[in-house]
């Protein structure tokens, strides 16, 4: 097979960071408050500008806290993991390497011992049912690194005694989350809207902020994951009074990628951008047969992190290490006609591909995409073994 003619106008199809916005230049920074103090008017104005937008697009109730805190999303889930949990005891559910990790700072770290872990392997969903809601409840919506997201918020009761805790940091602005059955909810800039890097989002209900107030970890908090002092909320986290120093650059970027998500319509365009992506995917897979989804089940394919699984005979015919090594030269292969950056599994996945689908993502990359997915496995399928 020749090489296709016609190239994606972008090759940033990474799951993290993820492609800036269409047409996004540096020059979209140029108002950006640097050399200014953080806790400056225009600094801080700068910071709640972030906060009031990302309420507004993702409609996020008015009774829930939005702060923005240090250390991406990994850092806003520690801080309510270590803040938070304790008093109930936890269901984790892990169907992926994030979700994984979760389960592992909680019986590790925190050494938990009324800890249940409800696991599933990639391609699949836990057993949702087996979910205890008067437990505390810890769970990623979207598998980043298995394309697995829960397929909605039913299984989450309103009336529950314990915490919904959410890592949504590849769904949000993507996936229509149910706020008022969520207790806890982070993510990072640098996913779905193509932000910068380090910094976290962290949206706390009024049961999140009540058991802040009423309860004590039995364990030491380093500064940067206190919520509280003398056993009230620290309410200047949520308006603009970041813990530590945030990147104003940053800011601006991101406040530059929510005035692009309001021009497109909002979540509403957001998502169906997102959706519309998958399904230039699903169409392709649908066609092609050496490929197939990760997601067993079509109703959990996520439609930012989309995870593929290689299932010509040819290949699942190979050893394991074969196997990983022809996927990395696939990947390679296009990162060397620079037709598609990154998007080799996740180190502990499946060996095969992850294509960023996100919102940012023009559905015209992915249809120029396709073809090249074709050629270059051809290439790796008929060369491999040779001689260099």
């Amino acid at each position: 097979m020749s090489k296709p003619a016609r190239r994606p106008s972008t090759p940033y199809f990474s799951s993290g960071p993820c492609a800036k916005r269409p047409g996004w230049s540096p020059q979209s920074l140029i108002s950006a408050a640097l050399g200014r103090s953080h806790r400056s008017r225009e600094g801080k104005a700068k910071l709640v500008e972030v906060i009031d937008r990302t309420r507004r697009i993702l409609a996020i109730p008015e009774d829930y806290r939005i702060g923005i805190v240090p250390a991406s999303d990994t850092g806003a889930v520690e801080m309510a993991l270590w803040s938070l949990l304790g008093p109930r005891p936890v269901d984790l559910l892990a169907w992926e390497s994030f979700g994984a990790e979760w389960v592992s700072d909680v019986t590790k770290q925190l050494r938990l011992k009324d800890a249940r872990a409800i696991k599933a392997p990639y391609g699949r969903l836990p057993d949702l049912a087996q979910v205890d809601w008067s437990h505390d409840v810890v769970f990623t919506w979207n598998g980043t690194t298995s394309g697995v997201r829960v397929p909605d918020g039913n299984w989450i009761p309103e009336a529950r005694e314990g915490l919904a805790i959410c890592d949504a940091t590849s769904a949000v602005f993507a996936m229509d989350l149910p706020w008022r059955r969520l207790d806890v909810v982070t993510w990072s800039w640098q996913k779905v809207m193509g932000g910068e890097a380090a910094h976290g989002m962290l949206v706390l209900s009024p049961r999140a902020v009540a058991r802040l107030e009423s309860h004590v970890p039995a364990w030491p908090l380093p500064k940067i994951f206190r919520m509280t002092k003398d056993g009230k909320l620290i309410e200047g986290i949520f308006k603009g009074e970041t813990i530590n120093t945030p990147s104003l650059l940053c800011v601006e970027d991101q406040i530059d990628a929510l005035k692009w998500g309001e021009q497109v319509g909002g979540l509403k365009g957001l998502i169906e951008r997102s959706e519309a992506n998958l399904a230039v995917l699903a169409a392709w897979v649908g066609k092609t047969q050496w490929v197939d989804f990760l997601a067993e089940d079509p109703r959990t394919r996520s439609c930012t992190s989309v995870c593929l699984k290689i299932v010509d005979p040819w290949f699942t015919g190979l050893s394991e290490g074969e196997q990983a090594e022809a996927a990395k030269r696939l990947a390679a292969m296009l990162e060397k006609e620079r037709v598609a950056y990154d998007i080799g599994s996740y180190r502990d996945a499946p060996p095969g591909l992850r294509i960023w689908c996100g919102s940012t993502i023009e559905t015209s990359d992915l249809l120029a995409l396709t073809p090249w997915l074709d050629w270059a496995y051809g290439e790796v399928r008929d060369n491999f073994g040779k001689a260099a």
